[in-house]
């Protein structure tokens, strides 16, 4: 059989990988060049004086840090100091949550029990030291977050069977199914106990929250049972620290609104949060939404904007400033004081990409930090106090990428659209040359392909060895606003696919592409729409799809985020299975002639391995050349370095076997 439950040698690897972290330096890391450092959280203190970042090395492979640390700088550039964690410079050791108590002087943080989902609160002073334990729990917690009564709150999961999130490995589907499940519950540290007082209810899930201003209460999003399935019915919510009932302030009014980011203005009278088509937590864009605390009118603040708000946040003079996609830009953008419709005053642009904004909570400072990386530049710490961001570290001064990206318009269906072409640096293309070009999907759908640092990982890979890589942002994607993001409900690969092909055409008209030499992948939707290209046309040679979706009507029975699907399809498989059967690449199998490399996770809730699984033994039984792999116990986010690497070797070959690349 070409499934691989166990491949034994990605055990080994991933056991000497183990060793060597543990050891606490790898062989592979003293070999090689440079290695990526990333910034996974920021928070900056309240008087703009600090910066702490949860941050580490990237795997060779571009997977996420597997050792963390948490670093305090102090924003002028004159200190940076690593906190001395617990449990040590060792895997899973992981820091979270960072929040400065309300004068600055101290930052509390979440940590994680090595080899468990169980979850400590610390605190340390401002310059690193002096780690005290504040709390020890038995499940996760994130979201902390300080009153100016100096009560911390949290989101805590008593007895969590697994990490948070549906894209993290699902626990095994055994035992009473109708059982409730852990629910993430808003929670309270007061000062001086070190028990949690419970503020929601069991049962009901908070996804996210903020505090009022008189610390009386929270606003949040929440939906009662599993939380990784019903975040996509999630309703505003109010809750009374005192622990009174939870009082709805808004439900979404169809189900393309998912709501996302609720933050409360400084007065405490209204509370603003994204909506929009979203087909993932944490992947937020949408329009940004206002309405009263104590219920009422709720107001769209951007109708009609051709943009995607990623990030919302109140300053101290009541106005509203938010993170904006727009087109092939990040922004940042003032919205006014919130209360009606105001031109968007776009206070910074550029084409970049704009991770973990952080201002600073209190009014001394007018000062944010953020993570800003481009193709060419990996991503770094940068402050901007009303003008233009300046860098506070330089951990990846060493690292160049000499990548040729460009930015790419086109035209389909009426629509403009547009993407990335990334090829390899003039001096490294042999001239008059046409480059073989690997289609790279996004997942989501709703989400965009962004300019990301052209580190360690597949990408790079594959423009050292001679390809060019596109990175299409077709309908569906975030970007042009929320029209654009819902083009394709009860549409998929249909005009995304057009616009896609499209793109693929322009590409080659514009640059030195050669059109007999495509290649196709992606994860997650971008695993699904690889899947069902090849169904659709034989332009591309050879594919590599990622915890793809194969049957999208078996996948309605089979996946534990099913709440997703109604905003997309319109309704449940069993009420209408005509549009489910039309997008499905199993009812068009037949058609396939492109050879196609897949792989999943065994643990993935979000795409199971059951539709990589299908897909790769109808190929097996048509003959078409398939090779299928299923890594053990990982989830949708695949995280083991043995799992990693494995699957960018096979992908490279798969290409290189097909499409003849050139090697540099």
């Amino acid at each position: 059989m070409q499934q691989n439950h166990r491949h034994p040698r990605l055990v080994k690897l991933n056991r000497a990988l183990a060793a060597a972290l543990l050891s606490g330096a790898s062989a592979l890391a003293l070999a090689a060049p440079p290695v990526q450092h990333d910034y996974l959280e920021l928070a900056t203190s309240p008087d703009g004086r600090f910066v702490a970042a949860v941050e580490g090395d990237a795997l060779p492979t571009g997977g996420r840090p597997v050792v963390r640390q948490l670093v305090i700088r102090s924003t002028d550039g004159k200190t940076e100091r690593a906190v001395p964690l617990p449990c040590g410079a060792v895997p899973q050791c992981w820091p979270s949550s960072p929040a400065w108590t309300p004068d600055g002087t101290r930052l509390s943080f979440a940590l994680r029990t090595p080899g468990s989902h169980a979850r400590g609160v610390y605190q340390v002073q401002a310059d690193g030291s002096g780690v005290t334990q504040l709390l020890a729990f038995d499940g996760t917690i994130q979201g902390l977050r300080y009153a100016k009564t100096g009560a911390l709150a949290m989101l805590a999961t008593a007895g969590a069977i697994k990490e948070l999130g549906a894209t993290e490995a699902g626990a095994p589907t055994t035992g009473d199914l109708d059982a409730a499940s852990p629910s993430q519950r808003l929670a309270v540290l007061e000062p001086g106990k070190d028990r949690l007082r419970w503020v929601s209810r069991d049962g009901l899930f908070v996804y996210e929250y903020d505090w009022l201003p008189d610390a009386s209460g929270f606003v949040g999003t929440a939906a009662a049972g599993d939380g990784d399935r019903n975040w996509w019915i999630a309703k505003l919510m109010a809750f009374d620290i005192g622990g009174a009932a939870e009082r709805v302030i808004y439900a979404p009014r169809n189900a393309r609104q998912q709501l996302a980011t609720p933050k409360v203005s400084p007065d405490g009278r209204r509370v603003a949060f994204i909506v929009g088509l979203m087909s993932d937590f944490g992947s937020t864009g949408g329009d940004v939404f206002s309405v009263p605390v104590a219920g009422g009118d709720t107001m769209n603040l951007t109708p009609r904007l051709p943009a995607s708000v990623n990030d919302i946040d109140w300053r101290c003079d009541g106005h509203l400033h938010a993170t904006v996609l727009a087109g092939d830009k990040m922004q940042r953008v003032d919205f006014g004081d919130g209360k009606a419709p105001a031109p968007a005053r776009v206070t910074w642009s550029a084409p970049v990409t704009l991770d973990q904004v952080s201002p600073a909570g209190g009014c001394a400072s007018g000062l944010e930090a953020a993570v800003i990386e481009t193709f060419n530049a990996a991503p770094e710490i940068q402050l901007r106090d009303g003008g233009d961001y300046k860098p506070l570290t330089h951990r990846n001064a060493a690292l160049a990428s000499q990548v040729d990206a460009h930015s790419v318009s086109w035209h389909d269906d009426g629509l403009t659209l547009q993407g990335w072409l990334l090829l390899p640096a003039q001096a490294a293309r042999p001239a008059g040359a046409r480059l073989p070009m690997i289609v790279r999907v996004h997942g989501g759908p709703a989400a965009a392909s962004l300019p990301r640092f052209v580190g360690p990982g597949l990408e790079k890979s594959l423009l050292d060895r001679g390809y060019a890589v596109f990175l299409p942002n077709p309908r569906g994607s975030f970007g042009q606003g929320d029209a654009f993001t819902q083009a394709n409900v009860k549409d998929f690969g249909g005009g995304d696919l057009r616009d896609i092909l499209a793109g693929v055409d322009a590409a080659i008209k514009a640059w030195p592409i050669d059109g007999a030499r495509l290649g196709i992948s992606g994860h997650s939707y971008g695993g699904f729409m690889t899947m069902w290209a090849v169904t659709q046309t034989n332009r591309f040679k050879a594919a590599v799809a990622g915890a793809g979706l194969s049957n999208w009507q078996s996948y309605y029975g089979e996946n534990d985020i099913v709440e997703w699907m109604t905003p997309y399809f319109g309704a449940s498989v069993y009420a209408d299975p005509a549009v489910y059967a039309k997008s499905s690449p199993i009812n068009f199998i037949t058609r396939v002639k492109t050879p196609v490399f897949s792989f999943v996770g065994e643990a993935d809730i979000e795409c199971p391995a059951a539709q990589t699984l299908e897909f790769g033994r109808a190929l097996h039984v048509l003959g078409v050349p398939s090779s299928t792999v299923i890594y053990p116990g990982e989830g949708h986010a695949l995280h083991d370095p043995a799992a990693l690497a494995d699957i960018e070797q096979r992908s490279l070959a798969w290409f290189d076997r097909y499409l003849a690349a050139a090697h540099s």
